[in-house]
């Protein structure tokens, strides 16, 4: 397994824990807002880090890590993903997975054989082929079906996990997120990311870096629209 890029320490990416993050290089998507340009486009430019040395990191943090966050790229498109899963687990920490939801038997197996302890899966827009194409910055018609399918998957499943949708300039809209929370009626969660990008930092098009973020008042009507659907809705 390649590791492309480790946080030691982090407070804000699994909700009421403490977790160590890994990133898995490559995805299939192209989402234009995307700001890990490096790890989507050209992985191999990125430095490997060893699992040797995060597993000795590990082993010595143990009792301050709750456990591990998979995120990257798209972690289900690494086939040894669950040989990764398994060494966590057998550590003792918990595994939480980021995804996009494009791989649906990889995200079943790990339910299945207990290697995942929450999901995080990305909405990027209402599940039409026009609308999530102009999200993921490539045509959807055979990666929707996907989606929708780890949408069902997760609906179905007992495990703890969230749906969650980064809202952008130009490519969100209420009427939208209406959509999108008509069809995961009844999750368990669902987050509003608001985009916002550091001085400097590059998108996947680089015109997305000069966005101006929703504001704060902004985010709040957004959430107000998804909470009359989903009670449960955050903001993140």
């Amino acid at each position: 397994m390649e590791i492309k890029g480790v946080v030691d320490l982090s407070f804000v990416d699994w909700d009421g824990k403490i977790s160590s993050v890994f990133f898995l290089p490559s995805c299939n998507f192209r989402c234009p807002f995307c700001h890990n340009v490096a790890l989507v486009l050209h992985p191999e430019t990125e430095e490997t880090t060893p699992f040797e040395r995060v597993e000795d990191y590990l082993k010595k943090q143990k009792t301050w890590i709750d456990g591990v966050c998979i995120t990257g790229g798209e972690p289900t498109l690494h086939s040894d993903l669950p040989d990764l899963c398994l060494k966590l687990k057998e550590m003792g920490f918990l595994v939480k997975l980021d995804t996009n939801g494009s791989n649906p038997m990889m995200v079943k197996a790990l339910i299945e054989k207990g290697l995942v302890d929450y999901i995080a899966m990305d909405i990027k827009a209402p599940l039409t082929v026009e609308k999530y194409s102009k999200v993921i910055g490539i045509n959807a018609e055979k990666l929707l079906k996907n989606v929708k399918e780890t949408v069902k998957l997760l609906l179905e499943s007992k495990i703890d996990y969230e749906f969650r949708t980064t809202i952008v300039p130009t490519l969100h809209e209420e009427k939208g997120i209406k959509e999108i929370c008509r069809s995961i009626k009844g999750c368990k969660k669902y987050v509003l990311q608001k985009f916002d990008v550091s001085v400097g930092k590059e998108t996947i098009d680089p015109d997305f870096s000069k966005l101006k973020p929703f504001t704060d008042k902004e985010m709040k009507i957004f959430l107000t629209t998804a909470q009359r659907f989903l009670p449960n809705t955050k903001l993140r």
